[in-house]
């Protein structure tokens, strides 16, 4: 059989087309290709950004002094001396980009001068820091990512 180029134009295109389709199928179905949003009630946390943006403004000057280690037991954030309030009340979110069922929260105490996160709780590879602490009616925000 003779194959003239009309009929190989047609069959690269259709060779073409089937290469395409193959990698969408792949893509989509693939589990490691699934972007969820970073959380459930999107536009209520939306509405509240401004809150948060006023948190971070007033956090800016201590936001260079937080100190992550990570050590064998787990990962050690130190809180700045500059800190030095006496009714502290806030949380550690920790939000995994990868995997949104590796989140989680951790309170912070009035004494506490560090805060460790056990190695159990973490996996390797990067996760972003939300410490948020009100001190005498006043918020703060501090964002940070790390890869652990």
């Amino acid at each position: 059989m003779k194959l003239n180029w009309g009929t190989s134009i047609v069959l690269a295109f259709i060779a073409f087309i089937s290469f395409i389709l193959y990698f969408v199928v792949i893509a989509s179905s693939d589990d490691r290709a699934n972007h969820d949003l970073v959380t459930e009630e999107y536009y209520k946390e939306e509405l509240a950004y401004q809150k948060e943006i006023d948190a971070m403004q007033n956090a800016q000057p201590l936001a260079e002094s937080f100190k992550y280690i990570p050590e064998e037991t787990g990962l050690i954030i130190e809180f700045p001396e500059a800190l030095d309030c006496k009714s502290i009340d806030g949380k550690v979110f920790l939000y995994r980009p990868s995997n949104k069922h590796l989140d989680f929260n951790l309170p912070i105490g009035k004494s506490d001068t560090h805060l460790l996160i056990p190695d159990k709780r973490l996996l390797d590879g990067r996760w972003d820091i939300k410490i948020f602490w009100t001190c005498l009616d006043k918020e703060y925000l501090v964002k940070k990512s790390i890869n652990y």
